[in-house]
């Protein structure tokens, strides 16, 4: 048996150079690098957070040319990254690569009770959640993340006692972490649960007074009510969402959030409702900056936008054209997110089989099947699982027949 892989260090000589800057201002710095020497990289706030945590070793060419033109004299070496033939050597032995996330142990950092407060610990036990769900989906990361939630939790009361800007930064910090404990129940399945995480990042926002956490819980609120079949609570929580992200400067945020009441309108049939919501989600889109928003919505680009989008042509029963949506999500979605191409390409098939496209439905299903290699979701295998019940009306198809039964298996 192989000896398991080293698990990452730290890149502390990639943190030193980003210095005082945050994430998300230093990710903006190596796009317009990128863009001075003609090249295109998607960096944003997980990016950072990938490489100075060693899960990125060795960055792939186009971030390497970009790095050394950012930090000119400066080697790999020097800016903390491993040589390209150790990484490949690993990976030659079964490693993974370089630019993808290693099998999950545990969120928890050490969460312990210190004089200073652990504000920051608990913000990295949230970006390490959101790497590895946007990689590999929600499956098995729940029960963890519950206990680091717990813990999180358990330090609230002496925070209380301590009143101040570390104690605030320590409820919005554990609210966004409920969120995120919320959206791994979400994915799974467990919406009860879901709901449960959501409400209690409310009440924190709203204790912490943090609108921007407030937008958040809403924005997640919108969504499983969404999911789960409830249209007006969607629309009413999409709308509080909208209303608390007012004051903070995102036009990304808020074109999420209008996005969000899109789907609660396209529920309840309401065209003219749906057609206004999703053209303030497109302007909002387009005025905004890629960098504007919270580094939670990294994940917010063009492709979820079309993606939700296609949700919403599903709902009010225009298959043809919600699939036209979900086939350009898939193509403009980023390669890190590689739960949402699986989600989207499982979206692609379910249109695709509502609109009597039984081949191209079950190609884009065996798509999103090799995905499941590596995602693990419940959403997904149920959308999966909806078209192949769709496609039972062309048993003689042998694409749709191998597809079907490949279902069958994911599913038994």
């Amino acid at each position: 048996m192989s000896a398991p892989p080293d698990p990452p260090r730290p890149n502390t000589a990639f943190r030193e150079l980003r210095g005082s800057r945050s994430p998300g201002e230093f990710a903006a710095a190596v796009r317009r690098a990128a863009r001075e020497i003609g090249e295109q990289v998607s960096c944003d706030a997980r990016y950072v957070g990938r490489v100075e945590s060693g899960e990125i070793r060795c960055p792939n060419y186009a971030y390497e040319r970009v790095f050394l033109h950012l930090f000119p004299g400066r080697s790999l070496a020097d800016l903390g990254f491993e040589p390209r033939e150790a990484v490949r050597g690993r990976r030659a032995r079964g490693a993974r690569s370089s630019d993808s996330a290693p099998p999950f142990t545990s969120v928890r950092p050490p969460l312990s009770r210190t004089p200073e407060f652990p504000e920051d610990a608990v913000a990295e036990a949230v970006r390490r959640i959101r790497l590895h769900d946007d990689r590999h989906g929600a499956d098995g990361l729940y029960a963890d993340a519950g206990r680091t939630l717990r813990t999180a939790r358990a330090l609230l009361p002496e925070a209380a006692l301590r009143p101040g800007a570390g104690a605030d930064r320590l409820h919005s910090a554990a609210g966004e972490l409920a969120l995120s404990v919320g959206w791994l129940a979400h994915d799974s399945g467990r919406y009860a649960d879901a709901r449960s995480h959501y409400a209690e990042a409310l009440a924190t926002a709203r204790l912490a007074d943090d609108p921007a956490l407030e937008a958040h819980a809403f924005s997640n609120a919108a969504f499983l009510a969404r999911d789960t079949g409830r249209p007006h609570e969607a629309v009413r929580a999409a709308q509080a969402g909208r209303r608390a992200a007012a004051a903070l400067g995102s036009d990304r945020l808020r074109s999420l959030l209008a996005a969000r009441e899109a789907g609660g309108w396209a529920l309840l049939g309401d065209r003219a409702a749906v057609h206004e919501a999703l053209t303030a989600a497109r302007d909002l889109f387009a005025r905004g900056a890629a960098d504007d928003g919270p580094e939670w919505m990294s994940f917010y680009g063009e492709a979820e936008l079309t993606g939700l989008e296609a949700q919403c042509w599903a709902a009010l029963g225009e298959y043809p054209r919600a699939a036209e949506c979900a086939r350009g999500a898939v193509l403009l979605q980023d390669p890190h997110f590689v739960r949402n191409t699986a989600l989207f390409t499982a979206e692609l098939a379910a249109d695709l089989a509502a609109a009597g496209r039984p081949d191209e439905a079950a190609a884009a299903g065996g798509r999103a099947l090799v995905l499941l290699d590596e995602v693990r979701s419940a959403r997904v295998r149920a959308l999966l699982g909806g078209a192949a019940d769709r496609l039972r009306r062309w048993p003689g198809s042998p694409e749709v027949e191998t597809f079907r039964t490949a279902v069958g298996l994911i599913s038994a």
